[in-house]
């Protein structure tokens, strides 16, 4: 299974074996241009999103396989799907991990946020992250609000995840990051176009309490495709592989057959 980071353009290991999915299939963890052990282009331009699709068809070439399992957390969604909508006979099956809705056009809501986010009430650092999301959504956000909403991004706001966001410091590329999405990567409509033909089967994982991807939106994106299966997690966030190992592996694997 090749496995699309998110970030976006973040090193993989933030994915680590996805939570023991690697007992079920060997996973192939791309380093996208420029991150982990990839070099560096000599074009910066040619880290937009639309751009990278031939890198994971050069990637398909070089393992020798006719199709593949393509597996996508994240902004690494809207490369999997754009790889999905040109080359949709080289996908065989097509898992979707909270994804990012930037290359289908679908707008997540700041009413979509916060109704994830009021699940988490009952946490001691809920009204301090509460109000920061509310800055978040209303475009008023500094830095430290947007430190301060991290814990929505988890469903458990433990050590494993402090461990897990203080890591991703090092993991980015930001010059990557900021051309990833440049004018021209996107076309919505020619992208939902050729998504209502794709024929392989589908699976959109949601987080319950997913701010970044709520299920609302998440719904929206699965009816894009004919063969989609949308399964919430429950009590999940933006990394259910962290969250509850064992039913994302359940969920996951069972879909890959």
């Amino acid at each position: 299974m090749i496995c699309l980071p998110g970030g976006p353009m973040q090193d993989p290991a933030y994915l680590s074996d996805l939570g023991g999915l690697s007992a079920h299939r060997r996973l192939v963890m791309v380093n996208l241009r420029g991150t982990g052990g990839s070099a560096t282009p000599a074009d910066p331009a040619t880290y937009r999103c639309d751009r990278l699709v031939d890198d994971v068809e050069a990637l398909r070439e070089h393992l020798g396989l006719d199709q593949v399992d393509l597996l996508a957390h994240s902004a690494g969604a809207n490369l999997a799907v754009l790889y999905a909508a040109r080359h949709p006979e080289r996908v065989s099956r097509l898992a979707l991990i909270t994804p990012s809705t930037m290359a289908v056009g679908v707008a997540v809501t700041g009413h979509d946020r916060r109704e994830a986010a009021r699940l988490r009430a009952g946490e001691p650092w809920f009204p301090e992250a509460f109000a920061a999301l509310e800055r978040v959504t209303e475009g008023k956000a500094n830095a430290q609000d947007w430190e301060a909403i991290v814990p929505f991004w988890y469903g458990r706001w433990d050590a494993e995840a402090k461990d897990h966001h203080a890591a991703e410091d090092g993991q980015r590329n930001d010059e990557a990051a900021g051309v990833y999405a440049a004018e021209g990567a996107f076309d919505p409509d020619a992208t939902r176009a050729a998504l209502a033909g794709f024929q392989a089967p589908v699976l959109l994982l949601a987080g319950e309490a997913d701010v970044a991807a709520p299920p609302s939106a998440m719904a929206e994106v699965a009816a894009l495709f004919p063969g989609a299966t949308l399964v919430v997690q429950r009590g999940g966030g933006h990394f259910p592989w962290l969250d509850d190992p064992g039913r994302f592996v359940a969920t996951t694997a069972g879909f890959l057959g």
